[in-house]
């Protein structure tokens, strides 16, 4: 069995002030505090969402 891919994923910007879509878009990722980390199968969804928010999270590690 392959061994899924994955991505590190951090937020760095603040949700206020953001259109709802994001604030879902950041929830949705499993993030909600500046700082917080998650750990994200690569899967085509989770890289268009992390595109939709770019502004506010960065990949740490692939």
């Amino acid at each position: 069995m392959a061994k899924k891919l994955t991505l590190k994923v951090r937020q760095t910007g603040s949700p206020i002030r953001r259109k709802p879509d994001q604030r879902a878009t950041l929830v949705g990722l499993g993030l909600g505090r500046i700082g917080s980390m998650r750990e994200l199968e690569d899967t085509p969804s989770v890289r268009g969402m992390i595109n939709k928010i770019s502004h506010m999270v960065e990949i740490v590690e692939e």
